[in-house]
């Protein structure tokens, strides 16, 4: 069976995305989905984020995130960014 591929995406969201639980609730889903990477609160009020895992693993993680109470997604970038080898868990920065 093949593996799924590997992908590292950066993402930047912004709008109601401080103080609503972002950061942790990120955490718990992508380490329940075996996804690994960081996410932190920028200066300006939005959150950075790269994740790395299957494309199906970080779209769930992403629909979560949509789907969680007190979150408000207005805008959300995101990019293709190569792979971290050696990398383990996720992180709250």
């Amino acid at each position: 069976m093949e593996q799924a591929k590997q992908q590292r995406r950066y993402y930047r969201f912004t709008g109601r995305v401080q103080g609503v639980g972002f950061r942790f609730r990120t955490r718990h889903f992508a380490t329940g989905l075996s996804l690994t990477g960081w996410v932190r609160n920028c200066l300006d009020g939005s959150v950075e984020m790269q994740v790395q895992g299957s494309i199906d693993a970080i779209q769930c993680l992403i629909t979560k995130i949509r789907e969680s109470d007190y979150i408000l997604i207005e805008d959300m970038k995101t990019k293709e960014i190569p792979l971290c080898d050696g990398e383990y868990g996720f992180h709250i920065r």
